[in-house]
């Protein structure tokens, strides 16, 4: 009798200890829903999106709006379509500047949102006019680059 409820509690222990670890690697990965809660989808050209992948966080003052839920290149516009999954307890100015920030020390990329003040919201279908594309450190540092090479040229 003894070492079967041994038995019993090490199981619920294991058991516990999966599903912890199940949620966790949820968390991690970003693939958290919201639950039931209703949503809407924007979308938001960019010239260039780095390093940004589908369900990244969309951000409003550093509080989880909604998530990316697609990426699409245009052969009309040469940019990237970002489609965005809006959390409908959320809404936003037709005028919101968008931009792709980065976050801690791994490079996590995000979209933030900054509202403006048009009396219009945001709605399903609706695209974000006021984009900012992602800062690549490469090309920064080709630009710092060339520029001081500039410089020395002209003394």
């Amino acid at each position: 009798m003894q070492r079967t409820t041994m038995d019993l509690w090490v199981g619920l222990f294991v058991l516990t200890g999966i599903i912890a670890l199940m949620i966790l690697s949820l968390k991690v990965g970003n693939l958290s829903t919201y639950g039931t809660a209703q949503s809407y989808v924007i979308t938001g050209n960019f010239e260039n999106i780095g390093g940004l992948k589908v369900r990244a966080p969309v951000k409003a003052s550093g509080v989880v709006v909604g998530r990316v839920s697609d990426i699409q290149f245009s052969m009309q516009t040469y940019d990237a379509i970002v489609s965005l999954n809006m959390d409908s307890s959320y809404q936003f100015p037709k005028d919101t500047f968008a931009s792709i920030l980065t976050s801690g020390l791994l490079g996590e990329q995000y979209i933030g949102l900054a509202a403006g003040g048009d009396e219009q919201m945001l709605k399903e279908g609706d695209a974000i006019m006021k984009t900012n594309s992602a800062v690549v450190l490469e090309e920064m540092i080709g630009r710092f680059l060339f520029d001081k090479a500039a410089d020395d040229d002209a003394f």
